[in-house]
């Protein structure tokens, strides 16, 4: 497999365990700073800013908020889509979509301390993903979600084994992900659980991802 980042395959597994994707219209009129501390503060590993219709400004101004918060707790700040903010912040990773910019020219445009993940949403992806400089495949979407509409067909359980069984890759398992069903994803062989809603809608964000950290710690 081409060279991905600097990042081990082990150290990047540990740093995705708990991984906390943003969502502005899920925080229930609170910061998006104020949710992610108190995840944070519950055990979130690392942070994705997903921000699909803020201006380049506004992107950038909530980056540099969270890098703040992040950097000195050594948690990686994942960037949406955006390589230009990502190297703006200095973010530790970014994360791109089947629409996204393709993974070879990501590669070529970002110092190798920064790491890439790649959605898949089929097979074909998968078996794609070996050729690319990837560090990790976020297989999306386990579940239907509200917080995504243009998702493909969801894997289910049976996908994300399959999925397991094509790839070394860290897995970071996203969409529909909770509490109820976590140990479900984790068994069918998931590295990490992406949430959503799961910890930006909650009424206590700092317990939920106390609730998940437990429950991933314990797998």
């Amino acid at each position: 497999m081409p060279v991905a980042s600097t990042w081990s395959r082990e150290r990047l597994r540990e740093a995705l365990r708990l991984y906390l994707v943003t969502d502005q219209p899920s925080l229930k009129g609170r910061t998006l700073t104020d949710v992610v501390q108190a995840a944070v503060k519950g055990g979130v590993t690392c942070v994705q800013l997903r921000e699909k219709h803020a201006n380049s400004r506004d992107f950038y101004a909530q980056a540099v908020a969270l890098m703040d918060l992040l950097a000195p707790l050594n948690i990686p700040l994942i960037i949406n889509d955006r390589l230009d903010i990502a190297l703006a912040c200095g973010a530790q990773g970014v994360h791109l979509g089947q629409s996204d910019l393709p993974v070879l020219a990501a590669r070529k445009l970002l110092p190798p301390g920064v790491f890439i993940g790649w959605s898949v949403e089929t097979p074909e992806d998968v078996a794609l993903s070996a050729t690319l400089q990837l560090d990790y495949l976020g297989v999306s979407p386990v579940f239907a979600t509200p917080t995504k509409t243009d998702t493909a067909t969801p894997w289910g359980l049976d996908g994300l084994r399959r999925v397991r069984a094509l790839t070394p890759l860290p897995l970071v398992a996203i969409g529909g992900i909770q509490l109820a069903n976590a140990t479900q994803v984790l068994q069918a062989g998931a590295d990490s659980l992406a949430v959503v809603s799961a910890i930006c809608s909650a009424d206590d964000p700092c317990a939920a991802a106390q609730q998940l950290r437990k429950l991933i710690d314990a797998h």
